[in-house]
Protein backbone atom coordinates (compact mmCIF):
# COMPACT_ATOMS: atom_id res chain seq x y z
CA UNK A 1 0.00 0.00 0.00
CA UNK A 2 2.68 2.17 0.68
CA UNK A 3 4.47 1.54 -2.44
CA UNK A 4 1.51 2.36 -4.28
CA UNK A 5 1.38 5.53 -2.76
CA UNK A 6 4.86 6.68 -3.46
CA UNK A 7 3.99 5.61 -7.33
CA UNK A 8 1.51 7.71 -7.10
CA UNK A 9 3.18 10.51 -5.51
CA UNK A 10 6.00 10.26 -8.15
CA UNK A 11 3.33 10.49 -10.69
CA UNK A 12 1.61 13.53 -9.43
CA UNK A 13 5.19 15.46 -8.94
CA UNK A 14 6.44 14.32 -12.61
CA UNK A 15 3.23 16.27 -13.91
CA UNK A 16 3.14 19.38 -12.14
CA UNK A 17 3.57 22.08 -14.63
CA UNK A 18 5.95 24.35 -14.87
CA UNK A 19 5.53 27.98 -15.81
CA UNK A 20 7.70 28.74 -18.62
CA UNK A 21 10.54 31.67 -18.32
CA UNK A 22 11.49 34.61 -20.78
CA UNK A 23 13.91 32.50 -22.61
CA UNK A 24 11.64 29.47 -23.21
CA UNK A 25 8.99 32.08 -24.03
CA UNK A 26 11.19 33.98 -26.77
CA UNK A 27 11.96 30.45 -28.35
CA UNK A 28 8.62 29.31 -28.58
CA UNK A 29 7.92 32.89 -30.54
CA UNK A 30 10.56 32.10 -32.80
CA UNK A 31 12.80 34.30 -34.75
CA UNK A 32 10.80 37.58 -36.01
CA UNK A 33 13.23 39.56 -37.39
CA UNK A 34 12.37 39.15 -40.78
CA UNK A 35 8.41 40.16 -40.72
CA UNK A 36 7.19 43.11 -40.58
CA UNK A 37 7.10 45.54 -38.56
CA UNK A 38 3.95 46.03 -37.30
CA UNK A 39 3.91 41.93 -37.03
CA UNK A 40 7.44 42.06 -34.76
CA UNK A 41 5.28 44.20 -32.44
CA UNK A 42 2.40 42.35 -32.24
CA UNK A 43 4.17 39.20 -31.89
CA UNK A 44 6.08 40.69 -28.85
CA UNK A 45 5.72 39.44 -25.54
CA UNK A 46 4.40 42.51 -23.50
CA UNK A 47 3.20 41.73 -19.92
CA UNK A 48 0.93 44.47 -19.82
CA UNK A 49 -0.63 42.45 -22.87
CA UNK A 50 -0.50 39.12 -22.26
CA UNK A 51 -0.93 37.71 -18.79
CA UNK A 52 1.44 34.70 -17.49
CA UNK A 53 0.01 31.29 -17.65
CA UNK A 54 -2.09 30.71 -14.87
CA UNK A 55 -0.42 27.82 -11.85
CA UNK A 56 -3.31 25.13 -12.25
CA UNK A 57 -5.26 24.58 -9.07
CA UNK A 58 -6.44 21.13 -8.22
CA UNK A 59 -8.81 19.77 -11.45
CA UNK A 60 -7.60 22.09 -13.52
CA UNK A 61 -6.77 20.96 -17.40
CA UNK A 62 -2.63 21.33 -16.16
CA UNK A 63 -3.27 19.68 -13.30
CA UNK A 64 -4.13 16.21 -14.27
CA UNK A 65 -3.03 16.59 -17.96
CA UNK A 66 0.69 16.60 -18.60
CA UNK A 67 0.80 18.71 -21.79
CA UNK A 68 4.19 19.05 -24.29
CA UNK A 69 4.80 22.26 -25.46
CA UNK A 70 4.08 23.48 -29.44
CA UNK A 71 6.41 26.26 -30.57
CA UNK A 72 6.06 27.69 -33.21
CA UNK A 73 8.59 25.90 -35.25
CA UNK A 74 7.70 22.63 -33.75
CA UNK A 75 3.78 23.70 -35.26
CA UNK A 76 5.66 24.35 -38.67
CA UNK A 77 7.55 21.20 -38.39
CA UNK A 78 3.84 19.05 -38.06
CA UNK A 79 2.66 19.99 -41.80
CA UNK A 80 -0.26 21.31 -40.09
CA UNK A 81 -3.47 21.96 -42.32
CA UNK A 82 -3.61 25.49 -44.04
CA UNK A 83 -6.23 26.97 -46.33
CA UNK A 84 -5.36 27.15 -50.17
CA UNK A 85 -6.58 29.55 -52.65
CA UNK A 86 -8.91 26.67 -53.77
CA UNK A 87 -9.88 25.45 -50.36
CA UNK A 88 -10.42 28.59 -48.38
CA UNK A 89 -13.87 28.87 -46.97
CA UNK A 90 -14.97 27.54 -43.01
CA UNK A 91 -18.45 25.68 -43.03
CA UNK A 92 -20.58 25.72 -40.17
CA UNK A 93 -23.16 23.19 -40.04
CA UNK A 94 -26.16 23.68 -37.50
CA UNK A 95 -28.01 20.29 -36.20
CA UNK A 96 -30.91 20.81 -34.85
CA UNK A 97 -32.78 24.21 -33.74
CA UNK A 98 -30.87 27.19 -32.55
CA UNK A 99 -33.96 29.15 -30.60
CA UNK A 100 -33.64 32.31 -29.81
CA UNK A 101 -34.21 32.12 -25.87
CA UNK A 102 -31.78 29.64 -25.42
CA UNK A 103 -29.11 29.47 -28.30
CA UNK A 104 -26.24 32.06 -29.41
CA UNK A 105 -26.85 33.47 -32.69
CA UNK A 106 -25.69 31.60 -35.55
CA UNK A 107 -25.44 35.15 -37.76
CA UNK A 108 -22.79 36.18 -34.85
CA UNK A 109 -21.21 33.22 -34.71
CA UNK A 110 -20.50 33.67 -38.39
CA UNK A 111 -18.96 36.98 -38.23
CA UNK A 112 -17.32 36.46 -35.00
CA UNK A 113 -15.30 33.84 -36.87
CA UNK A 114 -14.81 35.76 -39.64
CA UNK A 115 -13.56 38.46 -37.74
CA UNK A 116 -10.89 35.64 -35.47
CA UNK A 117 -9.73 33.55 -38.21
CA UNK A 118 -9.86 36.49 -41.47
CA UNK A 119 -11.73 33.86 -43.30
CA UNK A 120 -14.55 33.21 -45.36
CA UNK A 121 -17.69 31.53 -42.97
CA UNK A 122 -20.30 30.16 -44.59
CA UNK A 123 -23.26 28.33 -42.72
CA UNK A 124 -25.09 25.81 -44.31
CA UNK A 125 -28.81 24.69 -43.68
CA UNK A 126 -29.43 23.42 -40.81
CA UNK A 127 -29.52 19.53 -40.44
CA UNK A 128 -32.52 17.80 -38.44
CA UNK A 129 -31.34 16.21 -35.18
CA UNK A 130 -33.76 13.30 -36.05
CA UNK A 131 -31.04 12.26 -38.78
CA UNK A 132 -28.86 10.89 -36.01
CA UNK A 133 -29.86 8.35 -33.07
CA UNK A 134 -29.76 9.39 -29.53
CA UNK A 135 -29.28 8.02 -26.21
CA UNK A 136 -31.19 8.86 -22.78
CA UNK A 137 -27.78 10.43 -20.48
CA UNK A 138 -27.91 8.51 -17.54
CA UNK A 139 -27.38 11.66 -15.17
CA UNK A 140 -29.29 14.36 -16.89
CA UNK A 141 -31.71 12.49 -18.73
CA UNK A 142 -31.52 14.83 -21.95
CA UNK A 143 -30.63 13.73 -25.59
CA UNK A 144 -27.37 12.86 -26.45
CA UNK A 145 -25.99 12.76 -30.56
CA UNK A 146 -22.91 10.19 -30.73
CA UNK A 147 -20.09 12.14 -32.26
CA UNK A 148 -18.63 9.71 -34.94
CA UNK A 149 -22.18 9.59 -36.33
CA UNK A 150 -21.77 13.22 -36.77
CA UNK A 151 -18.33 12.96 -38.17
CA UNK A 152 -18.93 10.13 -40.41
CA UNK A 153 -21.86 12.40 -41.95
CA UNK A 154 -19.69 15.61 -42.59
CA UNK A 155 -17.12 13.76 -44.44
CA UNK A 156 -19.57 12.61 -46.93
CA UNK A 157 -20.87 16.10 -47.73
CA UNK A 158 -17.23 18.93 -47.59
CA UNK A 159 -17.84 21.16 -49.91
CA UNK A 160 -14.92 21.54 -53.08
CA UNK A 161 -13.82 24.53 -51.73
CA UNK A 162 -13.86 23.76 -47.85
CA UNK A 163 -10.74 24.38 -45.56
CA UNK A 164 -12.99 22.61 -43.00
CA UNK A 165 -16.52 22.04 -41.91
CA UNK A 166 -17.52 22.02 -38.27
CA UNK A 167 -20.98 21.19 -37.10
CA UNK A 168 -22.42 23.38 -34.27
CA UNK A 169 -25.15 22.04 -32.16
CA UNK A 170 -27.13 22.94 -28.66
CA UNK A 171 -27.42 19.53 -28.22
CA UNK A 172 -25.42 17.36 -26.05
CA UNK A 173 -22.56 14.92 -27.61
CA UNK A 174 -20.61 11.84 -26.24
CA UNK A 175 -17.56 9.95 -28.16
CA UNK A 176 -18.84 6.28 -27.14
CA UNK A 177 -21.07 4.46 -24.98
CA UNK A 178 -18.49 4.31 -21.57
CA UNK A 179 -18.12 8.30 -21.57
CA UNK A 180 -20.84 10.34 -19.50
CA UNK A 181 -20.23 13.65 -22.18
CA UNK A 182 -17.72 15.42 -24.76
CA UNK A 183 -17.78 19.00 -25.69
CA UNK A 184 -16.68 18.44 -29.00
CA UNK A 185 -14.68 16.06 -31.17
CA UNK A 186 -12.48 16.26 -34.26
CA UNK A 187 -11.04 14.13 -37.20
CA UNK A 188 -7.55 17.10 -38.39
CA UNK A 189 -6.86 14.09 -41.66
CA UNK A 190 -10.81 14.77 -42.85
CA UNK A 191 -11.35 18.77 -41.60
CA UNK A 192 -14.23 18.04 -39.90
CA UNK A 193 -15.60 18.58 -36.49
CA UNK A 194 -18.45 18.87 -34.03
CA UNK A 195 -18.92 20.94 -31.08
CA UNK A 196 -21.87 21.44 -29.09
CA UNK A 197 -22.86 24.54 -26.87
CA UNK A 198 -25.42 22.86 -24.79
CA UNK A 199 -23.33 23.13 -21.53
CA UNK A 200 -22.23 26.38 -21.81
CA UNK A 201 -25.92 27.34 -21.35
CA UNK A 202 -26.40 28.06 -17.59
CA UNK A 203 -30.05 26.98 -18.18
CA UNK A 204 -28.36 23.53 -18.73
CA UNK A 205 -27.53 23.55 -15.08
CA UNK A 206 -30.85 24.34 -13.68
CA UNK A 207 -29.83 27.75 -13.04
CA UNK A 208 -32.34 30.38 -14.31
CA UNK A 209 -31.19 32.62 -17.10
CA UNK A 210 -31.00 36.49 -15.65
CA UNK A 211 -29.92 39.59 -16.80
CA UNK A 212 -27.01 39.11 -19.45
CA UNK A 213 -27.31 35.80 -20.11
CA UNK A 214 -27.60 36.48 -24.14
CA UNK A 215 -23.92 38.35 -23.87
CA UNK A 216 -22.34 35.45 -21.29
CA UNK A 217 -23.53 32.48 -23.86
CA UNK A 218 -22.50 34.24 -27.02
CA UNK A 219 -18.88 35.11 -25.25
CA UNK A 220 -18.68 31.15 -24.64
CA UNK A 221 -19.60 30.00 -27.57
CA UNK A 222 -17.67 32.39 -29.16
CA UNK A 223 -14.74 31.16 -26.97
CA UNK A 224 -15.17 27.09 -27.62
CA UNK A 225 -15.71 27.57 -31.35
CA UNK A 226 -12.33 29.76 -31.65
CA UNK A 227 -10.86 27.65 -29.39
CA UNK A 228 -11.88 24.30 -31.17
CA UNK A 229 -11.22 26.04 -34.84
CA UNK A 230 -7.79 27.00 -34.26
CA UNK A 231 -7.22 23.11 -33.24
CA UNK A 232 -8.37 22.40 -36.62
CA UNK A 233 -5.14 24.32 -37.88
CA UNK A 234 -3.04 22.29 -35.88
CA UNK A 235 -2.80 24.50 -32.86
CA UNK A 236 -2.27 22.22 -29.71
CA UNK A 237 -2.95 23.68 -26.01
CA UNK A 238 -1.11 26.27 -24.81
CA UNK A 239 1.51 26.34 -22.38
CA UNK A 240 3.12 29.74 -22.73
CA UNK A 241 0.47 32.72 -21.40
CA UNK A 242 -3.07 32.97 -20.35
CA UNK A 243 -4.33 32.25 -23.62
CA UNK A 244 -7.60 30.83 -25.91
CA UNK A 245 -5.81 27.81 -26.50
CA UNK A 246 -5.08 27.10 -22.43
CA UNK A 247 -7.27 23.48 -22.26
CA UNK A 248 -9.61 23.62 -19.70
CA UNK A 249 -11.36 21.06 -17.21
CA UNK A 250 -14.20 22.62 -16.21
CA UNK A 251 -16.73 25.90 -17.18
CA UNK A 252 -14.86 28.32 -14.37
CA UNK A 253 -11.41 26.98 -16.07
CA UNK A 254 -12.96 28.25 -19.97
CA UNK A 255 -14.36 31.43 -18.14
CA UNK A 256 -10.70 32.58 -16.88
CA UNK A 257 -9.52 31.65 -20.50
CA UNK A 258 -9.42 35.20 -23.08
CA UNK A 259 -11.16 35.45 -26.24
CA UNK A 260 -7.68 36.33 -27.71
CA UNK A 261 -4.44 34.71 -28.88
CA UNK A 262 -1.33 35.05 -27.05
CA UNK A 263 2.01 35.86 -29.11
CA UNK A 264 2.62 32.50 -29.87
CA UNK A 265 -0.58 31.05 -30.68
CA UNK A 266 -1.00 34.44 -33.22
CA UNK A 267 1.82 33.59 -34.65
CA UNK A 268 0.49 29.81 -35.83
CA UNK A 269 -2.57 30.97 -36.83
CA UNK A 270 -0.93 33.96 -38.58
CA UNK A 271 1.56 32.09 -40.80
CA UNK A 272 -1.49 29.42 -41.98
CA UNK A 273 -4.13 32.16 -43.19
CA UNK A 274 -1.32 34.87 -44.17
CA UNK A 275 -3.67 37.97 -42.61
CA UNK A 276 -2.19 41.30 -41.72
CA UNK A 277 -2.53 41.91 -37.77
CA UNK A 278 -4.67 44.99 -37.82
CA UNK A 279 -6.42 44.39 -40.73
CA UNK A 280 -7.58 41.28 -38.23
CA UNK A 281 -8.11 43.01 -35.01
CA UNK A 282 -10.41 46.16 -36.34
CA UNK A 283 -12.89 44.32 -36.96
CA UNK A 284 -12.75 41.89 -33.79
CA UNK A 285 -12.41 45.28 -32.00
CA UNK A 286 -15.63 46.09 -33.72
CA UNK A 287 -17.45 42.87 -33.17
CA UNK A 288 -16.50 42.46 -28.84
CA UNK A 289 -17.87 45.77 -28.52
CA UNK A 290 -21.14 45.44 -30.35
CA UNK A 291 -21.40 42.15 -28.82
CA UNK A 292 -20.95 43.54 -25.40
CA UNK A 293 -17.31 41.55 -24.58
CA UNK A 294 -15.80 45.40 -23.56
CA UNK A 295 -12.81 44.29 -21.51
CA UNK A 296 -11.70 42.31 -25.17
CA UNK A 297 -12.55 45.15 -27.01
CA UNK A 298 -10.81 47.50 -24.96
CA UNK A 299 -7.36 45.21 -25.02
CA UNK A 300 -7.79 44.97 -28.97
CA UNK A 301 -7.82 48.99 -29.23
CA UNK A 302 -4.89 48.99 -26.67
CA UNK A 303 -2.97 46.10 -28.87
CA UNK A 304 -3.96 48.50 -32.35
CA UNK A 305 -2.88 51.41 -30.75
CA UNK A 306 0.49 49.42 -29.84
CA UNK A 307 1.37 47.61 -33.30
CA UNK A 308 1.01 51.41 -34.96
CA UNK A 309 2.35 53.20 -31.92
CA UNK A 310 0.02 55.75 -31.92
Amino acid sequence: MRIKGFAILLCLLAMEFTPPDEKRIRDAIGDVTQLPVQLQRALASDHDAFEPIPKPAPGDWLAVHQEQDQTFEQFKASNPNRPAPSRNIIYFQPLGDFAAERSPSLEKLREFAAAFFAMEIKTLPSVPIENFPTRRNPFTHNPQILTTDVLRFLKTRIPGDAFCVLAITMEDLYPEASWNFVFGQASLPDRVGVYSFSRYDPAFYGEAHTSGYEVLLLRRSCKVLAHETSHMFGLTHCTFFNCLMNGSNHLAESDRRPLHLCPVCLRKLQWSVGFDVLTRYTPLEQFNRSAGFGDEAEWLKARIQKIRQE
